[in-house]
């Protein structure tokens, strides 16, 4: 029985394979995609992806049934949250501009299997998302023509009622989706060009909507007569912020079109800012207009800004509103098909996805089969599925990356930098020989160990500590953390933080209404992974972080990101049970798809030298003297080669 159980070492190398890390090429900029997109591409991309049927439904919901005017604050805290995640995000795609978004940021530092789960989960997130905002579209245009296109297929197709599929198959939804998966085909700037002409209608709107909306304002209708600016008070606000934070999801399409910007370490950073800035201030400035047009508990929660307008007496402000929601939604679209085919073509490039989906056309110079593949399978979804039921999924995925991408800029702030040695020298200039005394500001190489410990001697003083060590200020206190190598202790503090935020998080969410935990005992459940969540931080800022780069760098790590963990994972937690099952589901189907495919087939797993076996042949000869022949044990498929068939030195016995 015993001999069937797995030795130690097998499970550490099955371990080391499931945490490996993507080693990147030396020169990032090199791609088989066109580099084509400017920062007003990728900025427009963004908001494209945020500012989307959200603008003209989320706000009227939210304000009615949640927040009451005070949806304002809920989306300026949303606001404020997202920023920290797409900070981080701005960080990783300046300084790893290869497309693939959350999966490839996580690949590079965290773990190969953590990749693959969150790449996984993104498919799904787009392919639903995609259907969703497409049976929307159809629906929106549906109604501007009194539900003729629904009553038609009702009448002459039929209907059916069956679990998980809708009352009626949406031809309109499934059509919208194949055009737009032909203009995505035809290569980036295609797609861009298309996302600017949308986008410029659906912004015309919005400035029509607040110009408009401004000079119809009431103040009075924040009043107290109308019930206030708070009606639902603080609980109402932050219920409002967690439904509100979902708006600002789509800013991850500008990291998964870095490998096709011309400039990704400006272009980046500069076109997540702006574009959640932007969005932002669309969102908040709407619900300012919406909110004094009409008192808040008259809203219309489906079609709030055009219902708002019509009983103003502006009817025909409600068609203007309904072509700016139609254009939004058009920008939703292309903004998920143009990533989802991105972030499968990532996978299938490092081996942990099926080959066919890695080819780039070489005319249009974008993923073709990626494309075509999973726009016919966006179609299929919106044409037969009730989507309403998997909606909620969409959170979960992209709260679960945000926490992934967030751990692993800590990660990858206290790691040493590939390739952190002496630039070499320019064509022309003279290179000093170790002999040579190194002038100054010179680098001087030093090969023997003798040199080295002469550098030590002489630039002891100057010692600057590598990133991953311990700070020189908590040497004294911390001394015994000083025997690790560099980065090993932060990413067990990083893995205790994230352990400490589910355990607090699950104490909140959960501590008085399922757990119904006495007071004290959740008073100091709360104190306790309070002080573990605050000294894993400690200890990991005890420690050396790396030199300021020339690509963009999140403000105050670890904290910034430490706050993005412990708010995604709380947002997390408030998800239905319903939603957390189907969630575990589709990670037990990647998983098979891993350990079926993925593992198998990683580049990584390629890059891992094969051990060769060394046999040492004697011959003794009758005169009592020894040769010694080595010949290197070749696998069958390769011919073996030896060492020449010359006479070695005889050994006296």
């Amino acid at each position: 029985m015993a001999r069937w159980l797995p030795r130690s070492t097998d499970l550490t190398r099955f371990c080391q394979k499931l945490n490996r890390v993507k080693t990147l090429e030396d020169d990032m900029m090199e791609t088989s995609f066109n580099r084509c997109l400017s920062t007003i591409d990728l900025t427009l991309l963004g908001i494209g992806g945020m500012v989307g049927s959200g603008l003209y439904v989320l706000t009227g919901t939210v304000a009615k049934e949640i927040a009451g005017p005070a949806v304002i604050v809920s989306f300026i805290i949303a606001g404020f949250a997202s920023l920290l995640a797409a900070l981080c995000y701005a960080e990783f795609g300046a300084r790893v501009p290869k497309t693939g978004s959350a999966y490839m940021f996580t690949y590079v530092s965290v773990g190969e299997i953590w990749a693959f789960l969150i790449g996984w989960n993104v498919l799904l997130e787009y392919m639903i998302g995609g259907a969703a905002v497409a049976r929307a579209w159809s629906g929106y245009l549906d109604s501007i023509f009194n539900h003729k296109v629904k009553n038609f297929t009702e009448t002459h197709v039929g209907t059916w009622q069956v679990p998980f599929l809708a009352r009626y198959p949406d031809f309109l939804a499934a059509a919208i989706l194949l055009v737009a998966t032909a203009f995505i085909s035809f290569g980036a700037k295609v797609s861009s060009w298309l996302n600017h002409v949308f986008s410029a209608i659906s912004m015309g709107v919005i400035l029509f909507i607040l110009i408009m909306g401004f000079v119809l304002a009431q103040p009075k209708n924040w009043s107290t007569q109308e019930g206030g600016f708070a009606p639902y008070g603080l609980s109402g606000i932050m219920a409002g912020t967690a439904t509100c934070f979902y708006a600002f999801v789509g800013f991850d399409v500008i990291a998964a079109s870095s490998e096709e910007a011309r400039n990704p370490q400006r272009a980046v950073p500069r076109a997540i800012a702006f574009s959640l800035g932007l969005a932002t201030g669309a969102y908040i400035l709407v619900s300012v207009v919406l909110t004094l047009m009409v008192p808040w508990h008259t809203l219309d929660p489906d079609s709030a800004l055009a219902d708002a307008f019509y009983r103003r007496g502006y009817a025909w402000a409600g068609f203007l509103v309904a072509a700016g929601s139609i254009c939004a939604m058009n920008t939703v679209l292309l903004s998920n098909l143009f990533s989802l085919p991105r972030i499968v073509y990532a996978m299938a490039e490092d081996g942990l996805f099926f080959q066919v989906f890695s080819r780039v056309h070489p005319r249009t110079q974008v993923p073709v089969i990626g494309i075509v593949v999973f726009g016919l399978l966006m179609a299929l979804l919106a044409l037969v599925f009730d989507l309403e039921a998997l909606v909620q999924f969409l959170s979960i995925g992209t709260l679960l990356a945000y926490t992934f991408v967030a751990a692993s800029i800590i990660v990858l702030r206290f790691q040493q930098q590939k390739g952190d040695v002496p630039a070499p020298a320019a064509s022309g200039q003279h290179n000093p020989e170790p002999h040579e005394g190194p002038s100054r500001g010179e680098l001087k190489e030093y090969e023997s160990f003798s040199d080295k410990l002469q550098l030590v001697d002489r630039d002891k003083s100057k010692e600057q500590r590598e990133p991953g060590q311990l700070k020189a200020a908590f040497e004294p206190y911390l001394e015994f953390l000083s025997d690790f190598y560099p980065g090993e202790v932060v990413t067990v503090a990083v893995v205790t933080l994230m352990v400490s935020a589910i355990c607090l998080c699950s104490i909140l969410v959960f501590g008085n209404t399922h757990l119904h935990l006495p007071t004290w005992s959740y008073s100091l459940l709360l104190v306790l992974f309070s002080l573990g969540f605050l000294l894993s931080l400690l200890l990991i800022w005890a420690h050396e972080q790396q030199h300021s780069t020339q690509t963009f760098q999140i403000p105050l790590v670890p904290l910034s990101p430490a706050l993005s963990i412990i708010l995604n994972i709380y947002l997390m937690l408030k998800l239905s049970y319903m939603t957390w099952l189907r969630f575990a589901i589709w990670l037990l189907l990647g998983l098979l798809v891993y350990f079926g495919y993925g593992i198998w087939h990683s580049k990584e797993n390629l890059r891992e030298p094969r051990p060769q076996r060394v046999s040492a042949r004697y011959v003794v000869f009758p005169g009592g003297s020894l040769e010694e022949r080595v010949q290197a044990v070749q696998p069958s498929s390769q011919p073996a080669t030896g060492l020449p068939d010359t006479d070695t030195d005889d050994c006296k016995r």
